[in-house]
Formats: structure tokens, sequence, C-alpha cells
């Protein structure tokens, strides 16, 4: 049985298609964290669709190729100038409170404040493929490769967590004092070759994890800390991380907004699994249970405390993946997402009742719910 949409509002923001597709940069709770050429904007979710047209607004398709104008665009709250602007890759973060943010770069995570005053900086080796290839010392140059690591600040601000490599090519993940960019702890990564990384946090848990994904060698999942296990004087980690992966090849998704359970697909997109901090499987859903041939996609999250919203496909639609609607607790199929007018592709769920789907031919966000009765 189809589960109706409503839409909430639609607003045109060029680049936004990031917000949907691929891991979120790190943001206060209700705040959308967008990379824009060079900067990061912030901007909250109920300012950006407060006056939000629907459908009839009538926005027009863009040509392909065609710049969107800047001139009416939702204005950001917050602005962080990044600090390699030719270096777009990383998976940044911005303070819980606002005050600044952090930036995986290729060679060093650097934390600035909303001006671009830079507050401190880690180095680390090079994200590039080559290890120990040349550098011109010019802080600006950008390697070759595409591999990048993340960063996540602590929910009270004190830490920050990144993903780095060192100069012969041993990844860590190390712990910052997110006052001066001090180092406190470190763990080396021994099995892991990445393309890419990103982070979440376990809300009331603590846990932080860190997926890594190695392209067709698979992917990696890490634990570190949790309830029960208290940070050190200034931040200072004392608790152990954990291999939570047990080479079962899954992908982080997404994290609940109230409970510390998290969300995960197997790298060939066969199931959806719901784990504890330790990751211990609650439940489970295979893609065979929507129809004969599909398969989830990589883009499922937690709409609400009770519901979550995943793409699946069967490689026969035009315009993409559909969206279907699961129980929170059991992953229990509640039935695909029957909207007023066409949305398909990746789908972002904020955690708030609501969730995101973007058109690429009108570059519009936009914000959906679940329809009344």
């Amino acid at each position: 049985m189809d589960v109706g949409a409503r839409l909430i509002g639609s607003v045109r923001l060029p680049g936004a298609v990031a917000l949907v597709e691929g891991p979120p940069h790190g943001a206060p709770a209700g705040r959308l964290a967008l990379r824009r050429g060079d900067r990061l904007e912030v901007y909250g979710v109920a300012a950006l669709f407060a006056d939000a047209p629907g459908p009839e607004a009538g926005l027009p398709r863009l040509e392909a190729g065609a710049p969107a104008s800047e001139a009416g665009l939702p204005r950001p709250e917050a602005v962080f100038p990044a600090p390699w602007p030719g270096w777009d890759r990383g998976v940044d973060a911005v303070a819980p409170d606002g005050s600044f943010a952090v930036f995986s770069g290729q060679r060093a995570v650097r934390a600035v404040a909303a001006g671009g005053r830079v507050l401190w900086e880690h180095r680390h080796g090079c994200w590039g493929p080559v290890v120990g290839h040349p550098h011109t010392g010019d802080e600006q140059e950008v390697c070759a490769g595409l591999e990048h690591g993340s960063v996540h600040v602590s929910a009270d601000g004190r830490t920050v967590r990144a993903h780095v490599v060192d100069a012969d090519g041993t990844e860590q993940w190390v712990v910052l004092d997110a006052r001066d960019g001090r180092e406190t702890a470190r763990t080396p990564l021994e099995d892991s070759a990445a393309s890419g990384s990103h982070q979440f946090s376990l809300p009331g848990d603590g846990t932080v994890l860190l997926c890594i994904g190695m392209g067709q060698d698979g992917v990696l999942l890490y634990g570190a800390g949790g309830a029960g296990e208290k940070d050190g004087e200034a931040g200072e980690a004392v608790s152990g991380v954990r291999d939570l992966g047990e080479d079962l090849d899954r992908i982080l998704l997404d994290v609940h907004p109230d409970r510390p359970v998290y969300l995960t697909v197997e790298h060939s997109c066969d199931d959806l699994r719901l784990h504890a901090p330790d990751g211990t499987v609650l439940a489970g859903r295979d893609a065979s249970e929507l129809g004969e041939d599909r398969c989830w996609d990589y883009a499922a999250g937690f709409v609400d405390a009770d519901t979550v919203v995943a793409a699946a496909e069967n490689g026969e639609e035009e315009d993409g993946p559909g969206h279907w609607l699961l129980d929170a607790h059991s992953l229990a199929i509640l039935g695909p997402v029957a909207y007023p007018h066409p949305a398909t592709g990746c789908v972002r769920a904020l955690g708030d009742g609501t969730w995101l789907t973007h058109d690429r031919d009108t570059d519009t966000l936009s914000r959906w719910g679940r329809a009344e009765g």
C-alpha cells in the first residue's frame, strides 16, 4: 500500500544535490552544511524552507550546463571560507554551536572561524595515491587522486576526530583538542586503504562511528567511545577503537535522531540492517521483499524516531530509484512513497519528520513529510 507524501516546500539552491548525494558535512542540529565553491555554507532547515514555494511556482528547467543565477537565492546563516579552495573532497564539519568549522584537507586538518581566521592546523601526510611523491611547498597545491579523509566534532564541541594518513601511507584515526588542535590520541588503521570516509556520532551514547570506503576492496566500520566511557582532561580520549565491520562490507547510512542505533546497507545493496552501538544486528530487511530484482540504493535514513526512508531500484527506472518507508524499530516495510509530483533519486532524511529530494532539471531542493491520514 502506498504511503502519501506532502510537499513542505521547494527551493532553488545551486549545488544542493550534494545535500542528498554522498555523505553530509557535519552541521549543528536543525542545519545543513553545503560546500559551494570556495566556502562551506550553513543553512537553517526551517528558515531555508520558510517561504519556499511549492510546484505551482513553475520553476523553469535548466538547460544542460547552464549556470543558475545567484539572484534571489537563499542566504546562509553562516559562511566559512575554505582554506584550500581547490580541494573539495574531504568531509568537513561545523561545530555544534556554529562557532567554527573543521576542514579535512589533502595534507592537513584546519579549524577556522566564520570570518576565515585560522584557529589551528594539524598537518598529516598527503592523501595522494602515490606514497612519497614530491610537493612544491605551496599549501594550495592539489595533488592527483580523489582519496580523502573526514572530520567529526563532538557534541560538546571539545574534541575533533579526524581520519588522516601518515607520510608512509598508514591511515590513522586521531583525536584532537578542539581548542588548539593538540593531538590527544591516535589509532592506526592498518587494514585501511581508503578512497574516502565519513563519521557520525550516536545520540545519548557518545559512540563515534567511522565508515571507510575502499572501492572494490570493500568497506570498514569502526566505533570509538560510548556510554560509560568518559573523556579525560581537555577532551583527551581514553576509550578504545572497536572494529564493527567484521568483514561484512556494510556502509554506514545514518544514525537515529534519539536512540543509540544506526543504519547500514550491504555493499552490494542486498539488505538494510539496524544496529546497536556494539554492532549487534537489531533488525534487517532484504531488498527481495520489495519485489523481483529490486535492490536498495546507497541512500536511507531516519525520517523521525519511528520511520526510515530508503531508496530502492530494479535498474529499469528511467528517472532513478523510488523511495520506500520502513518502520524504524523492525525495518518492516510500510510501503512505497507516493509523491504528488515526480520525485526520485537519492534521498536524505532529516530526523525531524521530513526528508529531502533534489531535482536536477531545475536544481531544486524539496522538503517532504508524510501526508496526513
